[in-house]
């Protein structure tokens, strides 16, 4: 199916999680994100809300095709959507229920 943003968001499970305090800003977290038919690297701000022990396995949705960021050494691939909690810090934006690896949001 053909999206109607000009940006492709993805379904992706996070494979690993763990801290990055090597990143200027320490509620960034580096994730292995896995969609489907590849593996990609993000560099995600969940410090605020997220356990890092509580990410692996869990569905996120991400952007997969703005390019390739380095932060602080790490090649971050993709950005993993969230939206402002209560406090204005980042909250994942996550499927309701499990569904197919690598589909897209339209």
């Amino acid at each position: 199916m053909t999206s109607p943003f000009d940006v492709t968001i993805e379904v992706a499970e996070v494979l690993s999680a763990e801290p990055f305090p090597e990143a200027r800003k320490p509620e960034l977290v580096k994730l292995t994100l896995d969609c489907g038919d590849r593996e990609l690297q993000s560099a995600a701000q969940l410090g605020y809300h997220h356990d890092v022990d509580d990410l692996v396995g869990r569905q996120v949705l991400c952007v997969t095709d703005l390019g390739t960021v380095n932060i602080a050494g790490f090649e971050s691939q993709a950005l993993t959507v969230g939206v402002p909690g209560d406090d204005g810090n980042p909250v994942l934006v996550t499927p309701d229920k499990q569904v197919p690896l690598g589909g897209e949001l339209y």
